[in-house]
């Protein structure tokens, strides 16, 4: 079988030139959604076309290999981050065609009123625990829903739930960025869990002051600091005392319902002397928007009360929750790894041996296999299986006919024919950069700084994150370079390791990916560079807050570095 190499310096031997040539495609794209307003999936499909042919004339990628990177991606994209954002959105939906939707907006409103407190409880304290349990763009488009459940514009909602997802990240999905960036780099998982956990807690100490920020200005900061320091401090002590000392699966479970619960306990004792009340009135302001009609006329009016009612709104989250915690029991998790679980080696990138084992048909600069190219299908543990699920149980719950539940999916579908798009070609981009190389080059070319790598680490990551959407798939694609950087360096590898894994979550925020996640929840098809506008700056603005806390963990802070660990 042909065996296609990737090149660290394809462009005249230039590994600078080659990065330029490397970043276009990425560059392209975010120009065309924050310059030049385009819609998010012309302008991903524009990219994607970039994407390709750099990689068939740059770096020499056979066509049929360019084209089947292409639909990889577009696969992956569509299983599992379409499988996840359709599943959610229709749970959500099932909610509004009963009208227990506008009772969560009223029990949410009944613990405060205030937009404020809520961006804290839902974006940054609900959304760490769905980030947790679930990842892949899920908490962002649960907390943006329940935020416009309460009252809150849907702008607004996009913009504070990406943000407040910045701070669980790292150890979202139940750990997953970790445990990849531990199998890639052989540092003992241990070991990254602590560093990574003497990191987040800085930016999660922060992270509730800029969502009151985002949603009232410094006179929300003036009214909510005590509240949003709390948060904050509350949730990085709970990440350090969890990472470092239990076990990195349980980080963001732990860290989110102790800030819940405390949180809430503090709201008994305190409150904010002018609260911004929210916007009862506040609509949908795109003509994308679709909802099965609106309320259903053949769902009565609720006319629960007490527990009953307080059950009926929170339903759909509260099976969410519980469905993913026994998903999460190691029996059910072995066994639905057992028996859901395919691997195969994709067509035209990896063959099947006579020995059985998959062989990747493309292998690194290094001489290594590129190990994507086999694709790994998890379709029942799969995060939009699980959502599935509850919604099915949620369906049920709420008495739905089977056919107003179609109906609804349906619905969803035509509601995000748009995003659909968007997301396969932002995913496809992602692999056809990965696979033809140009996403080490580019990542080398930062690498090769020498003793200024402590400030380019975080970059790395944050370049990873945004191209991937993942956290996960950056620590996978950087890692390694990350370690053997460094000891050129003559720095840590545990420290830009985890700067990799702790800084990529601050891209997170403006991959289109999940760009065109927030604007689907939020039913702003299309409003994606709207939304990235919004969110750009303080991307940049917190990346560069990090990487001065790692440039000092690299000097003067050394001592909170754990020693290196290699794995057995």
């Amino acid at each position: 079988m042909p065996v296609f190499t990737q090149q660290a310096a394809p462009i005249a031997g230039s590994l600078a030139l080659s990065a330029l040539l490397a970043a276009v495609p990425l560059v392209l794209l975010f120009i065309l959604l924050g310059v030049f307003k385009m819609k998010a999936w012309m302008a991903s499909l524009i990219g994607l076309g970039t994407a390709v042919l750099i990689a068939i004339i740059g770096w020499g990628m056979p066509t049929m290999m360019a084209l089947s990177a292409t639909a990889e991606g577009a696969f992956y994209g569509a299983f599992p981050i379409m499988w996840i954002l359709l599943n959610a959105i229709w749970v959500y939906q099932l909610s509004v065609i009963t009208g227990w939707f506008e009772s969560l907006g009223s029990l949410i409103r009944s613990v405060s009123d205030d937009q404020r407190i809520l961006s804290i409880l839902i974006a940054f304290c609900f959304g760490a625990l769905m980030e947790s349990l679930a990842g892949f763009g899920a908490p962002v488009a649960i907390s943006a829903a329940m935020l416009m459940a309460a009252g809150m514009k849907p702008m607004k909602s996009a913009i504070v739930s990406l943000l407040a997802n910045t701070a669980p990240v790292a150890f979202g999905a139940m750990g997953a960025p970790i445990i990849a960036l531990a199998s890639v780099t052989h540092i003992d998982i241990h070991v990254l869990s602590s560093m990574a956990g003497r990191q987040t807690p800085f930016v999660a100490f922060i992270v509730p002051l800029v969502l009151v920020f985002l949603v009232d200005g410094m006179r929300g900061v003036k009214q909510t600091w005590p509240v949003a320091l709390v948060a904050g401090a509350v949730f990085g002590v709970a990440q350090f005392v969890t990472s470092n000392f239990i076990t990195v699966e349980i980080t963001d479970v732990v860290a989110s319902l102790a800030t819940i619960a405390v949180v809430l306990v503090m709201l008994r004792f305190w409150k904010p002397s002018n609260p911004l009340p929210l916007d009862h009135s506040a609509k949908f302001d795109d003509e994308e928007h679709v909802v099965v009609s609106g309320k259903l006329a053949h769902y009565p009016n609720i006319t629960a009360t007490g527990g009953a009612r307080i059950w009926g709104a929170i339903a759909p989250y509260a099976i969410i929750v519980i469905v993913f915690s026994i998903s999460q029991i190691p029996a059910v998790k072995a066994w639905l790894l057992g028996i859901g679980q395919i691997k195969f080696p994709w067509p035209g990138l990896a063959f099947l041996g006579a020995d059985g084992k998959a062989s990747s048909m493309i292998v690194n600069a290094a001489g290594n296999p590129v190990t994507t190219t086999i694709f790994t299908l998890d379709h029942l543990r799969a995060t939009g299986t699980l959502l599935l699920l509850s919604g099915i149980i949620t369906a049920i719950v709420y008495k739905i006919k089977p056919m107003d539940a179609v109906r609804a999916y349906g619905a969803t579908l035509k509601q995000l024919r748009f995003t659909i798009v968007t997301v396969l070609s932002v995913l496809a981009l992602a692999y056809v950069m990965n696979l033809s190389g140009q996403t080490a080059s580019l990542g080398s070319a930062l690498a090769a700084v020498g003793a200024l790598f402590a400030v380019m680490s975080p970059v790395i990551g944050w370049v990873g994150v945004a191209i991937t959407g993942s956290d996960t798939s950056a620590n996978s694609l950087f890692g390694l370079l990350q370690v053997t950087a460094a000891e050129s360096a003559g720095l840590s590898p545990v420290l830009m390791a985890s700067s990799n894994s702790s800084g990529g979550v601050m891209g997170k925020m403006i991959s289109p990916q999940n760009l065109a996640v927030a604007a689907a929840a939020v039913s702003m098809v299309n409003k994606e560079g709207d939304i990235f506008r919004k969110v750009v700056l303080w991307s940049l603005a917190l990346l560069a807050y990090f990487t001065i806390l790692v440039v000092l963990q690299a000097g003067p802070l050394s001592w909170m570095v754990p020693e290196v660990v290699w794995a057995k």
